[in-house]
């Protein structure tokens, strides 16, 4: 998304409503990845560690939750600045 919104920016112009809409778009994706998916991640893994206690004292039969949904905030960081030189590039290799 952070390269979609920066080659909207590059190719069609900072100042557009087409650049402001992509730059939205992009900050509720980060924020997802990182905030809504993350917490629904770290309550899988919690879940799970209530599940194993009761399995200890009783067999249950049950299916693990999948933890890793989410990206840490450095992941995203690593994510955008990714997004932003391939954004980058493909502008200079066009232009």
């Amino acid at each position: 998304m952070t390269a979609t919104a920066h080659s909207i920016g590059l190719f069609v112009g900072f100042d557009t409503p087409l650049f402001a809409l992509a730059v939205v778009v992009a900050i509720v994706v980060i924020y997802d990845a990182t905030g809504v998916r993350r917490q629904a991640g770290l309550q899988a893994a919690l879940i799970n560690a209530m599940i194993r206690d009761l399995a200890s004292g009783h067999p249950l039969k049950s299916e693990k939750l999948r933890e890793v949904l989410g990206h840490t905030p450095l992941e995203a960081l690593g994510g955008v600045l990714l997004g932003l030189a391939t954004a980058q590039v493909a502008w200079f290799l066009v232009n």
